[in-house]
């Protein structure tokens, strides 16, 4: 099974690449049959089709790298050890975790939980590779051009109450409060994201995973955001299914923000 798809820049290569770890819903077949059957079918925490909101990149010469597995699986935007990213009470899950996000266990019983073993293996097979991939692309890219950005995308359900009580926000930029990258990023970012008609939140209420803050280092001229999206910006108001007109305007801000961080770059 691949772990990850690549789709490489169709035009000529620009120094941004865009992350999508939490689209896949794919089980290797040794542990598929662990899980509760009818939470597999639904995958509620699954960033349903955020790979397809970027599928215009390419052709801006950003190369795109979506994770296959679920994040039941292995949680790539997790710490290696599960060092929880937020400490205000909120429900984190681990990189290996055992239930959703409303606390509802995903295993069929707990001795198909994953103990050490289990987790340091899944590590090692699932989730160091995923790194190690995108840490070739950053190298590529700054080789390149000197500079690099890493764009990690995600979202999220409406509502979450187990993290805060009241709906998300339409977007939320996150750099660990600026410092994952750099100033001048950040407002080129903002202002893209601005440019639409949706609400747009910084650092609250998320801050960027462990992707955005492992590899973000702008001193080195290594510059990483997270996007959050609330999925009923381009999906129906069950969150279900993909919904092709609400997609495109999003996409048209998304596109706008890309030109902007790119004209931002060749500064």
């Amino acid at each position: 099974m691949n772990l990850f798809k690549i789709t490489e820049a169709e035009a000529p290569v620009v120094p941004i690449i865009i992350s999508v770890p939490h689209s896949g819903t794919k089980f290797p077949a040794g542990i598929k049959k662990q899980y509760k059957k009818r939470m597999r079918k639904h995958l509620d925490d699954t960033d349903w089709f955020v790979h397809r909101l970027y599928e215009f990149a390419p052709a801006m010469g950003i190369t795109v790298i979506k994770a296959n597995l679920s994040r039941w699986v292995i949680d790539l935007n997790r710490d290696p050890k599960s060092v929880p990213l937020y400490n205000d009470n909120r429900l984190i899950t681990s990189n290996t975790p055992v239930t959703d996000f409303y606390s509802n266990k995903i295993y069929k019983s707990k001795e198909f939980e994953p103990d050490e073993t289990e987790i340091k293996r899944r590590l090692d097979t699932y989730y160091w590779p995923y790194y190690e991939q995108v840490k070739t692309l950053i190298e590529d890219r700054k080789k390149q051009f000197g500079k690099v950005l890493l764009w990690d995308a995600h979202s999220i359900r409406h509502k979450v109450s187990t993290i805060q009580k009241d709906p998300f926000p339409d977007m939320i930029l996150g750099n660990n409060d600026e410092k994952t990258a750099s100033p001048e990023l950040i407002t080129a970012a903002l202002d893209g994201l601005k440019s639409g008609p949706f609400e747009v939140n910084h650092n609250s209420p998320f801050k960027g995973g462990h992707i955005t803050r492992y590899f973000g280092n702008p001193e080195n001229n290594i510059h990483t955001l997270q996007l959050e999206m609330n999925k009923i910006l381009y999906m129906d108001d069950n969150e279900v299914t993909y919904n092709q007109d609400r997609a495109k305007e999003v996409q048209h801000v998304l596109q706008n923000t890309m030109e902007r961080l790119i004209e931002t770059l060749q500064q």
